[in-house]
């Protein structure tokens, strides 16, 4: 896309991204091929947005992005000096201009698609992947950006950042290909980073449908606090009201509406962020929109009754996905192409079985081994509480004279939030049997350090309360969490994550599960010097075959 700057740096654009001066001027009208904040991806005409970060700061290498060829430099500081031929826009705050110049850039694309948003702490990714499928399924052209993955409306890409909401840059261009490829529907993982006025990456995505799958302890490093993290995440809802002006109706169809897990206490909180009606779904109780009154399954699928409150009947679901908790992601997703395309729940499920899971989320490694092994991306205290407490359930039903254990590993990943590190130990101590402690991605901590602060919570003295997973019908075994865990009995330190993988191995008999944790779909490990290639399946594979399991 080429584009004279004149056209899209108007006299709104010029309000809405804080301008201040604009110098340089004289120099002419230039042509705009791109927009980047990274002065090494910098291309002849592009823009270049000079933002303050966190170890470095972008002003610093204006230089490198007039050499590399930016026509254009957004910035907020004074620059020392101005190069001929070069436009200089300074504005209030360049990270936050990224947002409206992108989408007038892009010609805003967002009001040009029905957008879904879906923000919360667990549960976005499948959510995102599934309400995408759904739509397909149904006969609707759509995309989505989700941590995992993407779509332009037209090929399925891995997303290869670690960023789950990307700039705004990436999210406008990637929602005007979309536009492009012909995609009617967009779905959007809204992160609380992104939602947060503070980046102002989703500021100028005019969203249709806002759903909220659950808000629990997560990103303190970056909010402070739990109240702000949970007012930020609802920005999204808020968006549903912003926004209404700017559609039209043959650009939006449906109506705007919300969707909100009946069984997080929140709930009522992001109802109330929005005018439009928001419907609720549960898996606990009968008081929702949609509630599952019955299920039963585990990793390979689950099947289960739900209640359509509207009409009162009440329907089979029978879903391929792994996972009991993936129950709730379901309801989300057909309330949600429900009310987008005006086709009854019921006349949905039929789709269900089609759905497919998304890597790295409960995926199952299987080479011949005697034990299982599962990957998956969890890695907050909340996502902790939920995948465990089913696996120590389904170990108890196999029977057999010697019960299977859970075999645990996982870290914490570096400069993000250090409060749930001791927490994400003592959960993890409660409900496994052997723990192994390892890098999910240091960044500039001492990796050693992390492990030492997760390790507090895994050496704490766990008691033997009821609600600490020792009830009487679990008994109340020394290796079921009741105990403080010995470094070397079982728990074990050991940075390098392929080696405390297989040590994991080597350690687990017939009847175990292996739980690899956190890293899921991510293709790499960041250290404070370098980035090495990773890939939790694959290393899992490699591992197995090792050890000599090589069938399938």
């Amino acid at each position: 896309m080429k584009r004279l700057l004149s056209e899209f740096f108007t006299a709104e654009t010029a309000w809405n991204v804080g301008f201040i001066e604009d110098h340089g001027r004289e120099s002419g009208d230039p042509s705009i091929t791109g927009l980047e904040y990274d002065s090494r991806k910098i291309k002849p005409g592009n823009i270049y947005f000079a933002l303050p970060g966190l170890h470095t700061d972008g002003h610093r290498f204006i230089p490198n992005a007039i050499e590399n060829g930016a026509a254009v430099i957004i910035h907020q500081d004074e620059v020392p000096e101005y190069r001929e031929g070069i436009r200089y826009i300074r504005v209030k705050d360049s990270r936050s201009a990224m947002s409206p110049l992108s989408a007038a850039f892009y010609k805003n694309p967002s009001r040009k698609l029905t957008l879904i948003g879906v923000t919360g702490t667990e549960g976005k990714s499948t959510t995102v992947y599934l309400i995408y499928q759904l739509l397909q399924l149904a006969g609707k052209k759509a995309g989505f950006l989700s941590t995992v993955q993407y779509s332009d409306g037209k090929t399925e890409n891995w997303n290869p950042e670690h960023q789950t909401t990307p700039e705004a840059t990436a999210i406008h261009r990637l929602l005007a290909e979309m536009v492009s490829n012909g995609a009617e529907y967009g779905v959007i993982e809204a992160s609380s980073h992104g939602l947060s006025p503070r980046t102002n990456r989703l500021g100028d995505v005019a969203f249709d449908v806002a759903v909220m799958t659950n808000v629990t302890h997560e990103h303190l490093e970056f909010h402070g606090t739990w109240e702000q993290y949970r007012e930020d995440k609802a920005n999204l809802f808020r968006a549903l009201d912003r926004f209404d002006h700017l559609k039209k109706p043959a650009e939006s169809p449906s109506p705007s509406f919300g969707v909100a897990n009946a069984d997080d206490p929140s709930a009522g909180f992001f109802a109330a962020a929005t005018k439009h009606k928001t419907y609720t779904y549960s898996t606990r109780s009968n008081t929702a929109d949609l509630s599952v009154d019955l299920i039963s399954g585990g990793i390979r699928g689950n099947w289960y009754d739900v209640l359509i409150r509207e009409t009162g009947e009440t329907a089979d679901i029978r879903d391929q996905l792994p996972g009991a908790f993936n129950a709730g992601n379901v309801l989300a997703s057909l309330l949600v192409v429900s009310g987008l395309l005006s086709i009854p729940v019921k006349d949905l499920i039929p789709l269900v079985p089609q759905l497919k899971p998304v890597r790295g989320r409960m995926t199952v490694i299987q080479r011949g081994q005697p034990f299982d092994v599962f990957v998956d991306y969890a890695h907050t205290p909340s996502s902790f509480e939920t995948i465990f407490p089913p696996l120590r359930e389904r170990l108890g039903k196999t029977g057999g004279a010697q019960r299977g254990r859970i075999i645990s590993l996982f870290g914490s990943a570096g400069e993000r939030d250090t409060k749930k590190r001791s927490e994400q130990g003592r959960i993890a101590a409660r409900w496994s049997d052997l723990i192994f402690l390892t890098d999910e991605d240091p960044r500039g901590e001492n990796p050693m350090d992390i492990l030492e602060e997760i390790a507090q919570g895994c050496e704490a003295d766990q008691g033997c309360e009821a609600d600490q997973g020792c009830e009487a019908d679990q008994g109340c075994e020394a290796d079921q969490g009741c105990e403080k865990r010995k470094r070397g009995e079982n728990l074990y330190l050991i940075p390098n994550r392929s080696e405390a993988i297989r040590k994991a191995f080597s350690l687990a008999r017939p009847g175990d599960m292996v739980l690899l944790l956190g890293k899921g779909h991510e293709n790499s490990i960041i250290y404070a010097k370098e980035t090495l290639v990773y890939d939790e399946i694959a290393e899992a594979e490699k591992a197995l075959a090792e050890m000599g399991w090589n069938g399938a």
